[in-house]
């Protein structure tokens, strides 16, 4: 639940057209959440197994594949862009994100142009572009933050990709007189899913790593005492029974900060207990946690580097299977 008194904030990472037009609007009125996101993967999800795009896609026959997926989801941003609308208003968040295509991740003006277009094209202003944390896209970050247009940086795994783009926001924020704020996608579980099975047989606690290293940059982001620029903890769903659904919400609970989650996640959520906020983190509890991995032989700038590599290339097959299924 979002806990206002604190600063957390809690969004949904699903985007479906039935879902959005009717129970979407529930979580809203009942103050679950302040907010939404999507990503490519979401999208090639609800447009290849939902028959409620069936006779929108019918209408834009002769369309490129592209402009089919370009119309589709800018309806659906839209919609709930309308649905969070009040709670933008009143300075409660109310953000819904749309990433640029994912084969633009090493082209900045490319990112640029296509972020200005959808944002315009959606036409209500509590829309997010989400841009990758590549070379490419922290100057994107910050040209479109200076036209104005709010950013969601995603695909963080490392601290230095964080303080790259807390750089990039601030440069672009000064630009501007608009209301506009950046989050900071911090992915989580996708540490976990990696490495546990070689920690485990190093005698090494599972589990941990997504959240110690999502806590260092949440300090990090934290000093720059920015409060339109928070992290927001990402990939946060847990796969397989090993730890409860709501493992990593509970784990990183944390002022100024948000989370955004899948629906099953946050029923999850919803079903235990408050807890009181886990975060900051002591930094020597964090610290000593990699100075461990680091003696055990894990070299984190290459997890780094990998998880991010996979994750732009996870980005791309989604969408390009669903342009596939447009065609």
């Amino acid at each position: 639940m979002v806990d206002r008194e604190i600063g957390f904030s809690l969004w949904l990472d699903f985007v479906e057209r039935d879902y959005l037009k009717n129970e979407f609007g529930n979580l809203i009125e009942q103050g679950i959440i302040n907010g939404a996101t999507s990503n490519p993967a979401i999208f090639a999800s609800a447009i290849t197994s939902s028959p409620a795009y069936k006779a929108q896609l019918e209408a834009l026959a002769g369309k490129t594949p592209k402009e089919k997926y370009e119309a589709l989801a800018i309806e659906d941003i839209k919609t709930a862009a309308q649905a969070l609308r009040p709670l933008y208003d009143t300075d409660n968040d109310g953000y819904i994100s749309i990433e640029v295509d994912p084969f633009l991740s090493n082209d900045t003006q490319g990112t640029i142009e296509e972020g200005k277009r959808l944002f315009a094209a959606i036409g209500e202003p509590n829309v997010m572009i989400k841009v990758p944390a590549t070379n490419a896209g922290y100057d994107a970050m910050t040209a479109l933050l200076a036209e104005g247009i709010s950013v969601n940086a995603t695909l963080i795994f490392s601290p230095t990709q964080a303080q790259r783009c807390v750089k990039a926001m601030e440069k672009g924020m000064e630009q501007t007189e608009a209301k506009v704020d950046g989050v900071i996608s911090v992915f989580v579980s996708r540490f976990d899913r990696m490495l546990d099975g070689e920690l485990a047989q190093e005698g090494i606690d599972t589990g941990l790593t997504g959240i110690y290293n999502a806590a260092k940059i949440y300090t990090m982001i934290e000093k720059y005492d920015n409060a339109h620029i928070r992290t927001l903890f990402a990939s946060t769903g847990v796969k397989g029974d090993d730890l409860p659904p709501y493992y990593y919400m509970r784990q990183l609970l944390a002022p100024h900060s948000v989370n955004t989650a899948p629906l099953a996640t946050i029923e999850a959520w919803r079903a235990v207990k408050p807890t009181p906020p886990k975060l900051p983190m002591d930094d020597a509890v964090i610290n000593g946690y990699f100075t461990r991995l680091k003696d055990s032989g894990f070299d984190m700038d290459e997890v780094y580097a990998t998880l991010l590599k996979e994750g732009l290339e996870a980005f791309e097959k989604a969408f390009e299977g669903m342009l596939e299924s447009l065609a």
